[in-house]
């Protein structure tokens, strides 16, 4: 069974543990990037990430987008919205059928 993850700043992830999501808070992309790497060796399928930190790893992110697991989802965090996790969904939707039906 795969577990589910997300990493980012503490006051974005917080609410995720009352969910039973292991919370991982970092404050630079040094961290998150041997972070990310570790969780995707170890067993997590699912790993969300705060759409400020994964703009800072986002080379790192790539590397795992041809990859079946681990699933890695930018959310909003409590500082704002970027817009990059709807740009990738409809990235990922494009891919799948051909054609871009989010927008």
């Amino acid at each position: 069974m795969y577990r589910i993850a997300a990493i980012g700043d503490k006051n974005s992830i917080y609410g995720f543990a009352s969910l039973g999501i292991t919370i991982f808070p970092v404050e630079n992309s040094t961290n998150a990037i041997k972070l990310l790497r570790n969780l995707a060796e170890t067993g997590y399928g699912v790993i969300f990430i705060t759409e400020n930190i994964a703009s800072q790893i986002q080379n790192e992110i790539n590397r795992y987008n041809d990859e079946a697991l681990p699933a890695i989802i930018p959310i909003p965090g409590v500082y704002g919205n970027t817009g990059m996790g709807m740009e990738q969904v409809s990235s990922f939707v494009e891919r799948a059928v051909g054609s871009d039906i989010v927008k």
